[in-house]
């Protein structure tokens, strides 16, 4: 490994440090077939007294309906914007360094970005109360540098896939396919 590839990997993870999932969700992913999971990201400017940028985006994760031996790798899509290509390389090496991401594929969908002028804490504060009135328990509010809003997503949908598999294998266990 190159002193170039080490550095890299060093400021791809204080990127991942960099990033909080403020308002998490507890309720697993499906073993088969696809998950959807919902999200607010909310990027802080990197000038002061600059508008939070909030999105509302889903997570498409969508698992093999039949698994075969091979060892194909994650499939991310719309993490990384042109300019990032270098953190998608390094994220998709990884990730497929565990066997949670063979053959997933994960598609995050953004949608419209709005500007927020109250301050990180008071949005993410609002959000939260809006989603506790909805009853809504499965929107996750993430919060992020803005040039890592790409990982913040990526982060968010791996610790939900890394905290599903126990549930995944004992259900892969229970319809016979593993012992």
């Amino acid at each position: 490994m190159s002193f170039d590839e080490f550095q890299a990997q060093r400021r791809f993870w204080e990127a991942w440090q960099s990033v909080r999932i403020v308002r998490d969700v507890d309720s697993g992913l499906f073993t088969f077939g696809e998950s959807f999971l919902p999200y607010y990201l909310l990027c802080d400017q990197t000038q002061p007294k600059r508008p939070v940028v909030v999105t509302r985006g889903v997570v498409r994760v969508e698992r093999p309906m039949i698994i075969t031996p091979d060892n194909g790798p994650p499939d991310l899509q719309n993490f990384f914007s042109d300019e990032d290509e270098h953190q998608e390389g390094i994220a998709r090496f990884l990730l497929a360094r565990s066997a949670h991401f063979s053959r997933v594929k994960l598609d995050n969908r953004r949608g419209m970005r709005r500007l927020a002028h109250e301050g990180m804490d008071a949005v993410v504060e609002r959000i939260s109360r809006e989603l506790d009135e909805q009853q809504e328990d499965r929107v996750a509010i993430l919060a992020a540098p803005e040039p890592f809003g790409g990982i913040a997503v990526l982060r968010y949908a791996a610790e939900r896939v890394w905290r599903s598999s126990p549930e995944n294998i004992q259900e892969l266990r229970e319809r016979g396919f593993l012992p």
